[in-house]
This record gives C-alpha cells, sequence and structure tokens, in this order.
C-alpha cells in the first residue's frame, strides 16, 4: 500500500487534480481510499457526484466520540473509498487537529486494508501548521506530491512545502515525488515551473493544460473521467495516475531562496 499526500496553494486546484487522478488509478482497477483534509470537506465531491459526505469530526462530536466506518466513508466512482476529516466551526480550534483525529480514527477501523493499493491525503495548504504536517510528520505518507503553477504565490508556497518536507524527509522516509503544472496559462508556464522542479531537486511530472471541460465536469458534479472519458484532458489524468503508478524517482527537495524564486521568475520573462 502506497501513501501519497498531495499539497498546494489554496486554490491551486489540488483537490481537482487529485480527484481526477485518483479517478484514473481507479480506471485502472487501483484500490483506492482518498482523505479529504480540508475542513471544507469538498475533497471528495466529483468522486461522489456532489454527495456531502459525512466529516470524521461531525460524526465523532454526534456520536460520543465513537463511529463507525459506514458513517465516515461512501464508495465513490470506480469503487474509491471517500472519507473527508472535516475541522472546527470557523473562528475556533485547529484545522490541523481534524488530520489528525481523522487518521487515528481510521487507523482503530481497520480501514487501512492490505487489499489497498493507495491511500491518498488531500492537504489544505501549504505547510505552516504542524496539523496539516501531519501526514508527512508521522511518516503517514512516503510520497509527496505538490500541486503548482507559474504564478509567483503558487510557486512560493511549494518552496515553502518543500521546507517542510525537507525537514521531515531527514528523518524518516518522506520523499518528493514531483511537481504537478495545473496551467494558469501564465507566460513560459511549463519551462517555468520544469526549471523550479529542477532547483529544488525535483521533477515536473506531468503539465495539465487548461481547458474548460475541467469546469464542465465540475458544474456536473464528475471528475472529468466519469463526465467524458474520450476527452484529451481526461488522458492527461490518465498519464498523472500512470506516472505515479511507474514513479521511482523520490528525492529529498533543496527549497530555494526568495531572492533566487524572484530571479527565476525574471528569467523567464514573468515579471519586469
Amino acid at each position: 500500500m502506497r501513501q501519497i499526500a498531495i499539497y498546494g496553494k489554496g486554490g491551486i486546484g489540488k483537490s481537482t487534480t487529485t480527484q481526477n487522478s485518483v479517478a484514473a488509478l481507479a480506471e485502472m482497477g487501483k484500490k483506492v481510499l482518498l482523505l479529504g483534509c480540508d475542513p471544507k470537506a469538498d475533497c471528495t465531491r466529483l468522486l461522489l457526484h456532489g454527495k456531502r459526505q459525512p466529516t470524521v469530526l461531525d460524526i465523532l462530536r454526534d456520536g460520543g466520540g465513537e463511529c463507525s466506518t459506514d458513517q465516515i466513508s461512501s464508495l465513490g466512482f470506480g469503487g474509491v473509498t471517500c472519507v473527508e476529516s472535516g475541522g472546527p466551526e470557523p473562528g475556533v480550534g485547529c484545522g490541523g487537529r481534524g488530520i489528525i483525529t481523522s487518521i487515528q480514527t481510521l487507523h482503530d477501523l481497520g480501514m487501512y486494508k492490505d487489499d489497498l493499493d493507495f491511500v491518498f491525503y488531500d492537504v489544505l495548504g501549504d505547510v505552516v501548521c504542524g496539523g496539516f504536517a501531519m501526514p508527512i510528520r508521522e511518516g503517514y505518507a512516503q510520497e509527496i506530491y505538490i500541486v503548482a503553477s507559474g504564478e509567483y504565490m503558487a510557486l512560493y508556497a511549494a518552496n515553502n512545502i518543500c521546507k517542510g518536507i525537507k525537514k521531515f524527509a531527514e528523518a524518516g522516509h518522506t520523499r518528493l515525488g514531483g511537481i504537478i503544472c495545473n496551467s494558469r496559462k501564465c507566460e513560459n508556464e511549463e519551462a517555468l515551473v520544469a526549471e523550479f522542479a529542477k532547483k529544488i531537486n525535483s521533477k515536473l511530472l506531468q503539465f495539465i493544460p487548461r481547458d474548460n471541460i475541467v469546469q464542465r465536469a465540475e458544474i456536473n458534479r464528475k471528475t472529468v473521467i466519469d463526465f467524458d472519458s474520450c476527452c484529451p484532458q481526461a488522458e492527461v489524468y490518465r498519464t498523472i495516475a500512470r506516472k505515479i503508478v511507474d514513479n521511482k524517482e523520490f528525492t529529498i527537495p533543496t527549497p530555494i531562496t526568495i531572492d533566487e524564486l524572484e530571479s527565476l521568475m525574471r528569467e523567464f520573462g514573468i515579471a519586469d
């Protein structure tokens, strides 16, 4: 069983990328568990055709600290087991605590089964909070992929995430598997992200072109794989899935300085 965490700046398309890639893995016959680690609890909605999955924290609160597998999980597209950690009420408590509680609950319920091929953790934002670093810090996720774009703040966040990965990788087995570029149609975007990946001792795993089919699929509460399996964008997500399956190149990243990042942006014509 391979455990994979997907990180990235908020709003970068991380959950969309994760769900579409997981759908492609399921289409390949892989058995996958996806744990959404965002308090908004929207990391599995496309796999569940818009159904709201009750969160682990909500079920535990309502059940006096107890829950069952059926209460906290649902089967989505391709038989993917979908779980949402949830979080506290806005302005109260730490969202990262939901991840810690959820992972422990999954263990207690025996949901990390031997027949699983993959467990995916879809994690909010960058690693600035210890709770959100939980999948890395506790060694649950051995493989990390970062979703970014050619925008400055997306690469800034990716670089920050690499700092967290490096910190925990040196004491364990967590490694970076690559950068996935979810295009925002920035100037020289693919070349920029590929060079950024090279500088941090990683690689550009896949460039995802911007295509309105993604939005149309989301409006219909489906992944692209489910909505239009023959479209070119569906093949892009299948390529990501195949590359994840076959990936054997994992590294400890070498984050760059802010000056180096800004210089890189200027080199590729993003900044004046």
